[in-house]
């Protein structure tokens, strides 16, 4: 092997637990859990189900009592909303907004890890126009917070749609709609700033897509290998539609000087089933998008305009909602059905966070991710070779797998033994970040997998 497994073993759910449950994490990966249907499982089952597969952080549309009640001691961490339909009353009167949340916040806190509230959701796109209130709003929800000595540990945003901006592409033409700025977004955009929190938007490359399948590669939507797309006025190459529309909304920020406000995508996500004019809708491409979400977002990794700032994300959603209005994709986007079974396989939550989901499916294989260094990489080969109890026989010196003689091609094949030897778990192929899924067996040498 490249060296030895001389240093000590460490223990694999140890790591899990101090990657993925630790508050000191700087990118975080989670679940949109909406209500409307008439078939979903009680809410102890669905924190079952969430700390199951390992989605330590949830959104929530609105602050259900038994919800909150069932995520108490769960630590899971929580985003509680308030809904559009109570933005002027939380406009208008201080003491409105003191009464909600202390019955919708402090009443659950700390127990249950409440960490942001949502005032509104896409407000802009909203036909009831409840614009001029949302600013008003969020200050009076924080100034509650405070009263309560919670503004320190919860943060306060709104999540926008992407339709906020006036254009995206190219990415770095990014603006705000011109009838916006001055009325709501600049507002806003100081309040985030002076109570440090972050923009919410929501994120779609499905419908860019399917609006413009002519024009988007698939690949290029889905987080595929594909030859990037070139940003004509900033350079950059870009991998993948879901970093250009992030970095469309970053230049939206920098064009009014907003530099220092980071993003959270609190909606994103792939419909498993649309009707016929919904081009790209259907189970594997929903697998194909959420998968490689997963890898992407907890890779750590910034986007092209914005490499230091890693993203939080919350992918929409939890289950299939059977009483959503509009299209046949709206009642679509659930990774289960209400029944708790998968609508896909894909990799969930931190377990298997860096998982790489293919368009076909299929069979399944551990490779190493290089991009973490050869140091991480030696300490957790010496794992899978030590404690893990991988076969690593065929990587010793002289035998059929020891060359090409790197880190990774070694690291990939006691990865890889120990994921099968593990009859493909969920789990088994993370290694701290150190790997990831592909459905095409790796190619090193002679080696066969």
């Amino acid at each position: 092997m490249a060296n030895p497994p001389t240093r000590p073993a460490f223990s694999f759910l140890l790591l899990l637990s101090s990657l993925f449950f630790s508050p000191t994490r700087s990118a975080s990966f989670g679940v949109n859990y909406g209500r409307i249907a008439d078939n979903l499982p009680p809410p102890p089952k669905v924190v079952e189900l969430l700390r199951t597969n390992s989605i330590a952080n949830v959104r929530l549309f609105d602050t259900d009592a038994g919800v909150l009640s069932a995520l108490a001691n769960s630590g899971i961490s929580v985003l509680v909303s308030l809904p559009n339909e109570l933005l002027s009353l939380a406009a208008s009167s201080q003491s409105f907004t003191d009464a909600w949340v202390q019955a919708n916040v402090s009443k659950y806190y700390p127990s249950t890890r409440i960490v942001s509230v949502a005032v509104g959701n896409e407000v802009f796109a909203d036909p009831h126009n409840t614009t001029d209130y949302l600013v008003p709003a969020m200050r009076n929800v924080h100034v509650s917070l405070t009263k309560y000595n919670l503004s320190e540990n919860i943060t306060v945003s709104s999540p926008l749609a992407f339709s906020a901006l006036q254009s995206s592409y190219p990415t770095s033409s990014g603006a705000f709609r011109a009838d916006l700025v001055e009325l709501v977004i600049k507002p806003m955009l100081d309040f985030l700033r002076q109570t440090s929190s972050s923009l919410m938007v929501n994120v779609y490359p499905f419908f860019a897509y399917t609006a413009n399948s002519d024009k988007i590669s698939l690949s290029y939507a889905l987080f595929q290998e594909n030859p990037g797309v070139v940003d004509s006025g900033n350079g950059l190459r870009y991998l993948s539609l879901f970093d250009a529309q992030v970095d469309a909304v970053y230049a939206a920020l920098s064009a009014l000087q907003y530099d220092d406000i980071k993003i959270t995508v609190t909606e994103t996500g792939w419909p498993s089933k649309g009707d016929a004019n919904e081009v790209g809708a259907g189970i594997q491409n929903a697998a194909a998008y959420n998968g490689n979400l997963v890898r992407r977002v907890l890779s750590g990794k910034g986007t092209p305009l914005r490499p230091k700032n890693t993203l939080d994300v919350y992918m929409f959603a939890l289950f299939n909602e059977d009483q959503k209005p509009g299209p046949t994709s709206e009642r679509n986007y659930g990774l289960f059905y209400p029944d708790e079974s998968r609508v896909y396989e894909m990799p969930l939550g931190a377990p298997e966070a860096t998982s790489h989901v293919g368009a076909r499916g299929g069979s399944t294989w551990c490779v190493a991710n290089g991009d973490v260094g050869e140091e991480r990489l030696q300490r957790a080969l010496d794992f899978a070779c030590g404690e893990g109890g991988a076969d690593c026989r065929p990587i010793e010196k002289g035998a059929t797998c020891y060359e090409p003689n790197t880190v990774v091609a070694h690291a990939t094949y006691a990865f890889n033994s120990y994921y099968q030897r593990n009859a493909r778990a969920a789990g088994t192929c993370y290694f701290g970040g150190a790997a990831y899924l592909v459905t095409h067996p790796p190619n090193y040498g002679k080696c066969e997998y």
